[in-house]
């Protein structure tokens, strides 16, 4: 009999070693299950910051042809619409407005030397860069236009006025504005794209400087 009863406690020192490695187990499934989700999240995270950059790149190469369009009256394949007299850019400026008209902007710069960023507001339009969000007295507007309105202010389309291929699987289309900056003799003009992501609330920004050369 007393065998039996040591036989008995030495069964149950077991079951009780065996839970605890089982919850051990268990612990280390949560946590590495964990961690390769987070992991998933961050690598996703990144796939789509790097598909905002992209969009944004192409919307800088895309504002650049746009800017070099010759012959504004010819009609480009797959180009939504035409820059008829806006082009070529170097002999019409003065296309450049402060609404942004089909995504070309002019502004005072002395009033941009006077632009207080903390106090950006809608109401203070003439103290606004033209990059700025619409509710900051910007002219981005709403992201997702459609580029087949040839009439409109604000950024322009990827491809609205040179054919490019719009870029799949982004929420939105990149689209670009472009500023004439005038430097002593010099025109400059900057280009402001913002792409988008798989999803809407990835959005990157780039800026560019680009002179148009003299032909």
């Amino acid at each position: 009999m007393r065998r039996f009863g040591h036989r008995m406690r030495q069964g149950g020192v077991a079951m009780l070693v065996v839970l605890v490695f089982t919850l051990a187990l268990t612990g280390i499934a949560i946590v590495s299950a964990r961690l390769a989700l987070l992991g998933e999240g961050v690598a996703r995270n990144q796939l789509d910051l790097q598909v905002a950059r992209q969009a944004a790149e192409a919307a800088l190469r895309d504002a650049e042809k746009d800017l070099m369009i010759v012959n504004g009256g010819m009609a480009i394949p797959g180009a939504a619409c035409s820059r008829n007299i806006e082009r070529p850019v170097m002999a019409q400026t003065v296309q450049f407005t402060k609404t942004c008209a089909r995504g070309q902007c002019s502004f005072d710069q002395n009033q941009r030397g006077q632009i207080d960023f903390s106090k950006a507001s809608e109401s203070r339009q003439d103290f606004a860069e033209a990059w700025w969000p619409i509710d900051r007295g910007g002219r981005w507007g709403d992201a997702g236009k459609d580029s087949s309105q040839c009439d409109f202010s604000g950024g322009v389309p990827l491809g609205t006025f040179t054919g490019a291929l719009p870029i799949q699987g982004a929420a939105y289309q990149p689209e670009y504005l472009i500023e004439a900056i005038l430097r002593g003799e010099d025109t400059y003009f900057r280009i402001t794209a913002r792409g988008f992501g798989y999803r809407k609330a990835t959005e990157v920004v780039l800026q560019s400087y680009f002179q148009v050369p003299q032909r």
